[in-house]
């Protein structure tokens, strides 16, 4: 069960020399072609076709009542424009809820090619609906545009999932506010929509006092009405109050990166409201760690070469505390065991969440990396007693028996102190070893890939996931290559997760073939890249977000929005130890929405 690692460098291959250059040039301008090949490739039939069809079958439904027959006209344009063979959304065919008097509302903030938040009233059996691109606010003055646009069904006040991309409105939405409202100054709002002014009180979660909607001049050239909505000078006003802070749902808590990484449920479009919804697996929810006080950091710079350190109620021996580690780069210091502890304490939070409840796997360099490094993953008997630890008990004999779990903030300056550099999380939990969490794509450069075209590569993956509606996020690895990390539902084998990122990388490598090789041997490869699907396995782990690599300079592995792609500053060891705290605090840290996401993969 031991965990292959290649760190020689590979000799040159005998094959005449790829002209990576010019060969990065081509693939780039392929990109785009390229992109759309692979969509072309698996993209379901004209959707104009689907929508007729669905239309017509829907047709065949509608009861022959008056009120049905009224509601079906004004849900008509709502219909046109979706296929409910694609998209989850209720179709509203079904029995809608029975009116009581009460009138509801609700607020989804809709990330679709452009972030806005759809109000929604219910108003004679169907939600009159506006967009709003800065959403609604509590703020008095504020005056925000609003579109109207069609009506929904009255299902859609609890649509909370994922809009496949290519539907219209493609994107993931959560129940941002909910409630109910009454109309102001009138008893028929739907007459005041029309006469384009409509007064009303709310009564949400996050939404209250008086609002007015307020049409400004002609609808546009596609039909559409522009509005105002604005919100009155009354005791429910805030000056400054925005939307934006306020940013996850009021149904499940969730925000729109959770929500897109892994629905809480389905919407099966035919089914009656009161069973529309299918609830899928709720996302693990992992713990959050408090770095170190700044008391605690001063007395870690206090201490002499060696001592005892106590950081989070715990007691850490530390030795050799001034021992240069990796040497400095781009004329800085060298960085040493202090700097190391230092920065494995500072990141702990960050770090901590991607190794919890996981077995880890330690690349050792007590003596600095410029010198080889080992492998070490068995517990030594003089690690502390609070540290956690995990026993494989399908571990054969002369294999490892006992795992570091590293789960608190003290463990991370420990291991610091043991020469650990480079920390590698297995994508399995230790409560449950045989079925991963991440699915990885792991871009492995060859000796002639230069960074441009791994970041073809990695584009192509964007373009493919984008494509399947998969949430994932890429993580430059601090040495040459690219990583994307896919979280998964915890149903799958491994066996799963590595045929399912197989099928990926083969349709990317055929799309570029003169960047990549599928030979297993760096020696073979002729200076191609590799795209590894084989860490998809049990104890076959790829670096860590935020850990070190053992590189001058100490650089980091380091999570990435995938339009970072494009930015012509990226280098694959852009961040290091000191430097990257500082990318944390402005950018945050995009892969931390998909911890414990439970997201299904769908058939390729």
């Amino acid at each position: 069960m031991a965990a292959r690692r290649t760190t020689a460098t590979a000799k040159k291959a005998a094959a005449a020399p790829l002209a990576t250059k010019g060969a990065a040039k081509k693939a780039a301008a392929k990109t785009g072609t390229a992109e759309k090949a692979l969509a072309k490739k698996s993209a379901p039939k004209k959707a104009t076709a689907r929508k007729a069809a669905a239309r017509k079958a829907t047709a065949k439904k509608a009861p022959a009542t008056t009120a049905v027959t009224e509601k079906r006209a004004s849900l008509e344009r709502y219909h046109a424009m979706r296929d409910f063979q694609r998209t989850p959304e209720p179709s509203g065919e079904a029995p809608g809820v029975a009116a009581d008097g009460t009138r509801r509302f609700v607020v989804q903030r809709h990330r679709a090619r452009r972030l806005h938040y759809d109000v929604r009233l219910e108003i004679d059996g169907v939600l009159v609906s506006w967009a709003v691109p800065k959403g609604p606010t509590l703020d008095p003055d504020a005056r925000h545009m609003a579109v109207h646009v069609e009506d929904h069904p009255l299902e859609y006040a609890d649509f909370e999932g994922v809009i496949p991309k290519g539907e219209y409105g493609g994107g993931d939405v959560i129940v941002w506010d909910r409630g109910t409202w009454e109309p102001h100054g009138t008893d028929d709002p739907a007459a005041a929509v029309r006469e384009g002014s409509l007064h009303v009180d709310l009564h949400g979660e996050k939404l209250r006092g008086r609002f007015v909607f307020v049409r400004r001049g002609r609808p546009d050239a596609d039909g559409k009405e522009q509005w105002l909505l604005l919100h009155k000078h009354d005791e429910a006003a805030v000056a400054g109050w925005d939307p934006e802070d306020h940013p996850r749902s009021v149904k499940s808590g969730r925000t729109n990166d959770e929500v897109a990484a892994a629905p809480a449920a389905v919407w099966r479009s035919d089914a009656p409201a009161d069973e529309a919804e299918v609830a899928l697996g709720a996302p693990v929810e992992v713990p959050t760690w408090e770095g170190p006080t700044a008391d605690e950091l001063a007395a870690l710079d206090e201490l002499g070469a060696k001592g005892t350190w106590v950081v989070a109620g715990r007691e850490v021996a530390l030795t050799n505390l001034d021992k240069v580690l990796f040497p400095g780069r781009d004329g800085e210091a060298p960085v040493t065991k202090r700097d190391l502890v230092r920065y494995h304490a500072r990141v702990a939070p960050h770090l901590l969440r991607y190794l919890h409840d996981r077995p880890v796997n330690l690349h050792r360099f007590p003596n600095g990396v410029e010198r080889p490094g080992f492998w070490h993953k068995e517990v030594p008997s003089h690690a502390p007693r609070w540290m956690t630890t995990w026993h494989n008990d399908r571990a054969d004999p002369g294999e490892t028996q006992w795992y570091f779990v590293v789960d608190q903030v003290a463990a991370l300056p420990w291991l610091a102190n043991y020469g650990a550099v480079e920390l590698h999380p297995w994508t399995s939990r230790a409560s449950d070893p045989r079925r991963p969490t991440w699915a990885l794509i792991d871009i492995d450069p060859g000796t002639r890939t230069t960074f441009d075209e791994a970041l073809v590569l990695a584009r192509l993956y964007r373009a493919a996931l984008e494509h399947l509606q998969v949430t994932a996020r890429p993580k430059v690895t601090g040495k040459r290559g690219i990583q994307i990390w896919i979280p998964v539902t915890p149903r799958y084998s491994f066996d799963q997760t590595r045929d399912w990122v197989e099928k990926v990388s083969r349709a990317v490598g055929r799309t570029v073939p003169e960047l990549v090789s599928w030979r297993w041997h760096k020696t073979e490869r002729e200076g191609l890249a590799r795209l590894d699907y084989t860490q998809n396995a049990v104890n076959k782990t790829l670096v860590s977000p935020f850990s070190a690599r053992p590189a001058p300079g100490a650089p980091v592995s380091v999570p990435i929005e995938w339009d970072e792609l494009d930015d012509p500053d990226l280098t694959p060891d852009r961040w290091t130890i000191r430097t990257v705290l500082d990318r944390l605090a402005e950018a945050g840290d995009p892969l931390a929405p998909l911890v414990g996401a439970a997201q299904d993969l769908p058939e390729l």
